[in-house]
């Protein structure tokens, strides 16, 4: 149901660019799977394949997501669909280029990740917005349930979980301020252009 909402929503948003929106394919797994962009194990997560424009989503992700992340309710799940849908947003207008460019030569790699990772969270919140408006969808406390996974799936909070330590050098999604900001910048203004702001201002802004 959150697939064909955001289908709805972006191919809106790209009739007023005078674009039309190729809808991507969602694939849910369990264990392991194959992509064009190769095999993929449970421990992958959730993640977005441009190789065959295909969202693949781990069932038991969502299962640690309420048993170790602490990030329960509908709404937090659908923010990860609205995330790896962003992805797609991102690779058909050509957001995705610059990233590809950047770990194929090894210059900045992992900030230009966290770029693509940050407006990702942006337009799932444009999404957020925009379906809002469209179907009055949202419950009390949905909101806060999406704000809440972005806070728990930030770099800096897995890293101190994991190690107790953090090591900003390494972030490849961004920290936990940075992902709340960026989702809610992106449902405050509802405005996908304004994706763009995310590749042109220096990375100690973000």
């Amino acid at each position: 149901m959150i697939l064909g909402d955001t289908e709805k929503v972006w191919t809106e948003e790209f009739q007023k660019l005078g674009r039309t929106y190729p809808k991507p394919t969602l694939v849910l797994f369990s264990g392991q799977v194959e992509s064009a962009c190769g095999l993929a194990e449970s421990a992958t997560g959730p993640f977005y394949c441009g190789g065959d424009q295909r969202v693949y989503i781990d069932l038991s992700f969502y299962k640690e997501m309420q048993q170790q992340l602490h990030s329960s309710g509908e709404f937090a799940r659908a923010y990860v669909v609205a995330h790896e849908v962003g992805h797609h947003v991102q690779r058909v207008l050509g957001y995705a280029d610059a990233v590809d460019e950047a770990r194929r030569t090894r210059t900045n790699e992992n900030q230009m990740s966290v770029r693509l990772e940050l407006q990702a969270d942006y337009l799932a919140g444009v999404w957020a917005a925009k379906a809002q408006k469209k179907f009055n969808f949202m419950e009390n406390g949905d909101l806060e349930s999406a704000i809440n996974c972005a806070q728990n799936i930030g770099d800096d909070t897995l890293q101190k979980k994991a190690s107790g330590t953090v090591r900003p050098e390494k972030f490849t999604h961004g920290s936990s301020a940075q992902r709340v900001r960026w989702f809610k910048k992106g449902f405050d203004t509802g405005d996908m252009s304004g994706a763009k702001v995310l590749f042109q201002v220096r990375y100690e802004q973000l």
